[in-house]
């Protein structure tokens, strides 16, 4: 499959994509390949199995909440538009991007990225991350690395100097707040080409 003329005008409001999501043409035509790569059933519209497929995903052990990312409000099946309007979260920011007054803020940008980085914390979607799910997401990453008394410690101590307000959770505010010094755009962005 060739990124040519006849790929780009299978997609549905093209213009209104790249405009949103700020890939090129030709970024958009790769992606449209790698989707229907992924679309085994060729219906246009892919599953969480067919992420699961995706070896990367399948050793990251936060792979399931990474796919749960790409269906939101509890959706079955995403389409071409879905998948990359998720995926240009991950493009990299621009160094000056010019910003119209009211416009909205970039898909791309670093409050979006921290968002999307947060929500694979807040799993009961209260927009707080609680001591246990962030034990979890600890568990997960460092598994059998340190011990379940380590784990508590390190979810206490992670919890006791991002809460500002003294709730015993982590709003996104406070975890924007704690990452603030973080470089968001080589942890949370992928080259595309």
């Amino acid at each position: 499959m060739g990124c040519n003329a006849s790929t780009l005008a299978k997609i549905h409001n093209l213009d209104e994509l790249i405009l949103e999501t700020g890939f090129s043409s030709s970024h958009i035509c790769h992606l449209y390949n790698r989707f229907h790569s992924l679309d085994k059933d060729d219906k246009g519209l892919l599953n969480r199995g067919d992420f699961q497929n995706i070896s990367e995903l399948a050793v990251n052990p936060l792979g399931d909440r990474i796919i749960n990312n790409f269906f939101p409000d509890g959706m079955d099946l995403i389409d071409f538009n879905s998948f990359a309007r998720t995926l240009a979260r991950f493009r990299p920011m621009e160094e000056n991007p010019k910003k119209e007054p009211d416009s909205p803020e970039p898909i791309n940008s670093r409050t979006n990225k921290l968002k999307f980085a947060f929500q694979l914390y807040d799993q009961d979607k209260d927009g707080k991350i609680s001591n246990n799910e962030l034990l979890q997401v600890l568990r997960m990453m460092l598994g059998v690395q340190v011990t379940e008394e380590q784990l508590d410690n390190i979810t206490d101590r992670t919890i006791q100097e991002a809460d500002l307000d003294g709730d015993h959770a982590i709003s996104f505010k406070e975890f924007k707040k704690s990452l603030e010094k973080m470089d968001v755009e080589n942890a949370l962005s992928i080259r595309f080409l």
